[in-house]
């Protein structure tokens, strides 16, 4: 079974920054053969894409409302993907979630995904 288990999220002020993780496990999942990708919904919307990064780490891309803003990285030792993010506004407050994507590179599709994770929760207040 495959488990992605997002950590990090809270309650920070505009301009303020957090660190989300997603921690991967599963006896046939091998996180390094995976690009992942974060996503996020806010309420009454539909769920975008942040960014996504390829298996090696050496491929990354973020959507345009993040770009400057939010960087995602990957540590393959831990199994761990991460989205540092900085500047945070309020119209960044929503549920964000981690995916994997077995074709290696990712996407900014949600059919690109294969497995996601439960979600954690960040609120940006003005």
């Amino acid at each position: 079974q495959v488990q992605l288990v997002e950590s990090g999220g809270g309650l920070v002020q505009g301009g303020g920054s957090l660190r989300l993780s997603c921690a991967t496990s599963g006896r046939t999942f091998s996180f390094s053969s995976y690009a992942m990708g974060w996503f996020r919904q806010a309420p009454g919307k539909e769920r975008e894409f942040v960014a996504t990064i390829s298996w090696s780490g050496r491929s990354t891309y973020s959507a345009d409302v993040v770009k400057g803003r939010f960087t995602i990285s990957r540590d393959n030792a831990k199994n761990t993907v991460y989205l540092q993010m900085n500047s945070l506004k309020p119209e960044d407050t929503a549920v964000y979630y981690c995916a994997a994507a077995g074709n290696g590179i990712g996407g900014t599709q949600r059919d690109d995904y294969h497995y996601w994770g439960q979600g954690t929760q960040v609120t940006v207040s003005s």
